[in-house]
């Protein structure tokens, strides 16, 4: 069901996996902080057994291939025009996005600057970013979730990360998603360097200027026990989408929904896309 498949572009090749038809409907799915591809694992292989063409990359860090040194080399800039690369490579000149964590902050500006080329827009967790600095600027309660954000980029964070076998890692999934998984995560990230590319993303700065709207038609996914995203925020980013909008709200789910709830994230996908 799972092909392993390499997409080249000029700034280096990027692992992924993919399934479904070549010729199927085009879905990137990307992923967030501390995980890999393998988080759309469930995803990709429902999607492609329903004739889409799903291809989850690990991004800019977490392929070896593409794992520059300097951190100002990981702007929301370079990670967009990843996105934009790899869907040029596959030669994909429309396509549905879908992201997560991290991979959702991309995928919104990625639908924010190119709306274009993106067909449909799927998060989960992550508001938009306009939505989350109007929480950082009205509600104590995320700027106190979002201060990890501004810990990390600490140059001690990669030791005490690994440090005890890996254990604040660990931790940080909360024992919601599978064991095979986070001992997958833990090994990649303790590769040389790689830890140190990841949290790049955090060290390499705010976006230049100020995240538009978006057009495009969206579902957005927040779950209520998520640590790092409130329901500010989340609320909030109904305001910053023009176009289609679909909000879901899931109960008892901790920040790893689709790796917690993975059917239910297939199902929601396929509706979404349908």
């Amino acid at each position: 069901m799972i092909e392993h498949v390499s997409i080249p572009t000029e700034a280096g090749t990027f692992d992924a996996i993919a399934s479904g038809p070549e010729d199927g409907r085009p879905v990137l799915l990307l992923h967030g902080f501390p995980e890999a591809a393998i988080e759309w694992e469930h995803q990709v292989a429902v999607l492609g057994m329903n004739g889409f063409r799903a291809v989850a990359p690990d991004q800019r860090g977490y392929s070896p291939g593409v794992r520059p040194e300097q951190s100002s080399e990981y702007t929301v800039t370079h990670l967009v025009g990843d996105v934009i690369a790899m869907a040029d490579a596959l030669g994909w000149s429309t396509f549905d996005l879908v992201g997560h964590d991290w991979g959702g902050a991309v995928a919104w500006w990625t639908a924010i600057e190119h709306p274009d080329r993106v067909r449909t827009l799927s998060v989960f967790s992550t508001p938009h970013p306009g939505a989350l600095k109007t929480a950082l600027q009205t509600d104590e309660e995320q700027r106190m979730r979002s201060q990890y954000m501004l810990d990390w980029r600490e140059r001690s964070t990669e030791k005490r990360m690994l440090d005890n076998n890996a254990h604040a890692l660990k931790q940080m999934f909360e024992y919601r998603i599978r064991p095979s998984h986070v001992d997958e995560y833990i090994q990649r990230l303790s590769e040389p360097g790689a830890l140190t590319a990841a949290l790049n993303w955090y060290r390499a700065g705010k976006p230049h200027g100020a995240a538009d709207k978006v057009s495009v038609k969206t579902m957005y996914v927040w779950s209520t026990e998520d640590v790092a995203f409130g329901s500010v925020a989340a609320f909030e980013t109904e305001k910053w989408c023009t176009g289609p909008y679909r909000f879901e709200m899931v109960e008892d789910v901790s920040h790893w929904i689709p790796e917690e709830i993975p059917e239910a994230v297939s199902s929601l996908l396929l509706e979404h896309l349908g």
